[in-house]
């Protein structure tokens, strides 16, 4: 058997496809990772990170992310800006420290001191070898995560054959994913931990539904969710509501909540001790003290998020540029158009039980997974919300809205629904898909932090409601001419009655 018909073919395994779109997808990420850092914010990850591998302290005072050498690749060479070192840092007691939640730098800090171990150059030796290796760890491994965890929530909503690749490659590419493979951020890797627990929570609701209980499922989703919570303090407390209101709902049992939440606890105790030991305060992030962000030549004191600025108007102005303005998120991720304006058809409940059963039998069990899908819709409701009165910056110079990129794991599964329930909208998917992947690959070549108007943003985006209008006015003419067709057909067969 061929390599082509045994990985391709319609009888291979779901594990066996999985594993080539992981090994694809890595490979991506290995060529795309760039060797230095390419604004304040992945800086400050990384010295963060260098600070515990090389003196064992989230202290970033000796970083070379903080104090550039000029005789190393430390930052972009063509951005003159970035050689000052990172601004995205917080003054503490008389030191500086990284303003990105600290948890996570833990484990990346430990197995990068492994690879030293082996011969692996130190960080201030080399930082184009420690950023390229970092970013490939958080973002590349968040990618290709993300990617083959679609491919199997595509196959549990009932996607097959060619539209289940046609969607992941609109997932994979038609997005601003590709650009955030070139830089770490922390963004990517929670969207790839949020579409592993959505594949779990399917597994969870099948065993339910089959009157047994994924223990092993229900703990991985607790331990992973913690680490979610810990990538990112606006959108992780929300996302870990909703998954433990998810295993309620869905399990109807005490047990099965608490494995959840104990799993869980662990690691959501420990970031908060961590912001404790550093910034004083178990609750409040680090970058949400106003006082930490007021030392001299602070461009954060004005705009930190986590603050409610007055005005309604001004802020119902600039929730909708977060999603449809110059740098909105749907306006970057241009098949979620149709996921936001057509999805809404496919959440509303069934009517009937025989009916339900018979949306099971047909979209191969995608009905019994409702309850997860709306619960994942409203948490990107929550966040999009939260951040709208919480902040004003659009997340700093980079393409469209970093904070969320992990909705496009809800969005896409709603879109993949939809493709399913209502097939009429395949062309609508495939226009805007195709626009998409001329916008993405453009993305993909000035990086995650641009911090203006991608190239060819205007022509991808003012063609892609072209066209997809036109598509929009061909479906209604043809839904217009089928139902006039009975109406013509009969009067036709009256004729020959009423001459004779």
């Amino acid at each position: 058997m061929s390599v082509k018909s045994r990985f391709f073919s319609p009888s291979a395994g779901p594990a066996t496809l999985a594993g080539v779109i992981v090994l694809a997808a890595g490979m991506f990420a290995l060529a795309s990772a760039q060797p230095f850092a390419a604004s304040w914010n992945d800086g400050s990850r990384l010295a963060s990170i260098e600070s515990l591998v090389e003196r064992g302290t989230f202290c970033i005072d000796h970083s070379v992310f903080l104090h550039p050498p000029p005789d190393r690749c430390v930052y972009d060479p063509h951005n003159e800006l970035l050689q000052k070192g990172t601004f995205d840092k917080l003054f503490i007691q008389g030191h500086w420290y990284s303003d990105k939640p600290p948890l996570v730098s833990l484990p990346l800090a430990a197995a990068y001191r492994l690879l030293m171990l082996g011969g692996v150059p130190a960080p201030s030796e080399r930082p184009d070898v420690f950023a390229w290796i970092i970013t490939i760890w958080l973002s590349g491994t968040g990618y290709a995560s993300a990617v083959s965890m679609m491919w199997i929530l595509g196959g549990r909503i009932g996607l097959s054959g060619k539209w289940r690749w046609m969607w992941l490659l609109a997932f994979a590419g038609a997005t601003i994913l590709p650009a955030y493979t070139r830089s770490a951020n922390s963004h990517i890797a929670q969207l790839g931990a949020v579409a592993v627990v959505a594949v779990l929570l399917c597994r969870v609701a099948d065993a339910t539904n089959a009157g047994r209980r994924a223990w092993g499922a229900l703990i991985t989703v607790g331990f992973i969710t913690s680490f979610i919570y810990n990538l990112d303090f606006g959108l992780g407390p929300p996302f870990a509501l909703i998954v433990l209101a998810i295993v309620t709902l869905r399990t109807r049992n005490l047990w099965a909540v608490v494995s959840c939440a104990a799993a869980m606890l662990p690691g959501v105790v420990a970031g908060h001790a961590l912001h404790a030991a550093i910034g004083g305060s178990w609750l409040k992030p680090l970058n949400m003290h106003r006082e930490y962000l007021q030392w001299p030549g602070s461009p954060f004191v004005e705009t930190m998020t986590g603050v409610v600025r007055p005005g309604y108007l001004a802020q119902l102005t600039y929730c909708l540029d977060l999603l449809v303005g110059r740098r909105g998120f749907l306006t970057h991720n241009l098949p979620l158009l149709l996921a936001v304006t057509a999805g809404w058809t496919v959440l509303k409940p069934t009517t009937s039980a025989a009916a339900a059963r018979f949306s099971r039998a047909a979209n191969g069990g995608a009905g019994s997974y409702r309850l997860e899908l709306v619960a994942l819709c409203v948490w990107c409701v929550v966040g999009w919300l939260m951040y709208g009165v919480l902040s004003t910056n659009h997340g700093g110079g980079c393409v469209s809205i970093r904070w969320f990129v992990p909705f496009l794991v809800p969005g896409f599964w709603l879109l993949a629904k939809l493709l399913v329930e209502r097939p009429e909208f395949t062309a609508d998917f495939l226009v805007l898909s195709a626009w998409g992947l001329i916008l993405g690959a453009s993305a993909w070549m000035v990086g995650m932090w641009w911090p203006r108007n991608v190239p060819l943003y205007w022509w991808c985006f003012g063609g892609a409601l072209a066209s997809w209008g036109v598509v929009r006015y061909c479906s209604y003419r043809l839904r217009k001419r089928l139902a006039l067709a009975p109406s013509s057909a009969a009067k036709g067969q009256e004729l020959p009655a009423r001459a004779a």
